[in-house]
């Protein structure tokens, strides 16, 4: 987390600077706008502003715009200074902190800005080996590139293989490929001095120079022209990179990590990637499985997502109700994680009572999210195979099967060819089955819902 603090605070900057720095900042100085700007350009970087609102906050913001520098501001100033903080928002800050500073509101608001609360959680086997993969090459300085649909926690991940890297304490600078204009992402990467285009008023250091000692990560760089990927393509092979409108070549030491969702191979059989970058990005490719595969992920992702927005809400932490539960689990989640956060934090806000019901799992119309074409019966059937799968360790095969097969037949109310459907065997594997355990002593559900009996096949 990099701290810019612009202005004197009235003095309080030494106490700003202190909280900040107890809660892992990195914290840069300037007294004013105009050196605030060369701090930027220079290649130190910041994520986030902390800007007193005797400074001309108005003034910075068109700055940053010009420049196409992207960074949040928060003002600060005295508590009772309203009409200050009000210019302040107006102008473009997004926050407003009272002085003297509090300690718990400046962490929160580096908290925010530095997104710490993104933990990679999972319970999953198919995501663990992918952790496991992540943890195996963390050390290295390989690159790497993460696959996975829109929304499965890429930059999560790579966030996870920075912080257990030997770069963990330097710099982890993201560029979106696919949000920034094609003229200007060669300056964004590379950096320009001045005059190198028009509103080029000064140099400036791009995210490769800025990342120097750490890692850069490219997000969705299937979305990057191809004639800028072969410059791309020189930086990572021979560590140099070339200011746009430099004379000289910059050396860079940086690890290069990469996200795509797209498909990069169908990427170069059309042409639109260059197959001899993919080489040098792809030497490990980490590949996070949609959210729909995993599904042992998505009770672990909604009990932590209910956690984290009432605590953010100054609500009560409300545990998931079964029937919430079972909407969760047969959900198809097309946007992933991302898609599940949103939908528990506003299943959070809706919620009453002691439980988050079904009725708070909400879709963002407002309407019921099992308010599906989902057949009933095979919505059960899901939920009751991620019960099952819950506890598996210690447990075998006939013992998992066995479960299912009951937890089926009785949510399909002792219905044995509705039930051989969903299973997808046939009526006379399942009353063998069915058999075999009655055999055994169990109880069999009754056809059309009645007391569970022994079963006896007829012929």
């Amino acid at each position: 987390m990099r701290l810019l603090i612009v202005g004197t605070l009235k003095g309080q900057l030494t106490t700003a600077t202190k909280i900040a720095i107890d809660n892992g900042a990195a914290v840069t100085h300037a007294s004013d706008n105009e050196q605030a700007m060369r701090v930027l350009r220079g290649g130190k970087g910041a994520d986030l502003l902390l800007v007193d609102v005797a400074i001309d906050i108005r003034d910075l913001v068109m700055r940053l715009e010009a420049e196409h520098i992207h960074v949040p501001i928060v003002a600060c100033g005295i508590a009772s200074d309203a009409r200050a903080a009000v210019a302040a928002i107006h102008a473009g800050a997004k926050e407003y902190i009272p002085l003297p500073p509090d300690p718990e509101l400046i962490a929160a608001v580096l908290a925010a800005v530095a997104n710490d609360s993104r933990e990679l959680v999972y319970r999953d086997e198919a995501m663990a080996k992918v952790v496991k993969l992540a943890q195996q090459i963390a050390g290295s300085d390989a690159s790497v590139m993460i696959t996975g649909e829109s929304g499965t926690g890429k930059e999560v991940l790579a966030r996870y293989v920075h912080t257990r890297s030997h770069r963990a304490k330097k710099p982890f600078i993201s560029i979106n490929c696919a949000a920034i204009p094609e003229h200007l992402l060669e300056s964004e990467l590379f950096g320009h001095e001045k005059g190198a285009f028009t509103g080029a008023i000064a140099r400036r250091i791009g995210k490769f120079e800025e990342a120097t000692g750490g890692t850069l990560l490219l997000d969705e760089i299937s979305e990057m022209d191809v004639r800028l990927q072969s410059k791309l393509l020189r930086a990572i092979q021979e560590r140099v990179i070339d200011r746009v409108g430099g004379s000289r070549p910059v050396p860079v030491d940086i690890r290069i990590l990469a996200t795509s969702n797209r498909n990069l191979q169908d990427a170069v059989r059309a042409g639109t990637f260059r197959e001899d970058l993919l080489f040098r990005l792809n030497v490990v490719n980490l590949k996070i499985p949609p959210l729909r595969e995993r599904p042992a992920d998505i009770l672990e992702l909604a009990q932590h997502f209910a956690r984290k927005y009432a605590e953010a809400n100054g609500v009560p932490v409300r545990p998931i109700s079964v029937d919430a539960r079972r909407v969760l689990t047969t959900n198809r989640w097309q946007g992933n994680v991302r898609e599940l956060e949103n939908t528990i934090h506003r299943s959070v806000l809706m919620a009453s009572g002691d439980e988050i019901g079904a009725d708070a799992i909400l879709t963002p119309d407002g309407d019921r999210l099992d308010q599906t074409k989902t057949p009933p019966a095979v919505a059960h059937a899901t939920f009751a195979a991620e019960q099952v799968t819950r506890a598996l360790v210690g447990r075998t095969v006939a013992d998992v099967e066995r479960d299912l097969i009951l937890e089926t037949l009785k949510h399909c109310l002792g219905n044995r060819t509705h039930a051989a459907n969903i299973l997808g065997i046939s009526i006379r594997t399942l009353r063998n089955k069915l058999n075999e355990y009655a055999d055994g002593g169990l109880p069999i559900p009754a056809a059309g819902g009645g007391e569970a009996r022994a079963f006896v096949q007829t012929a």
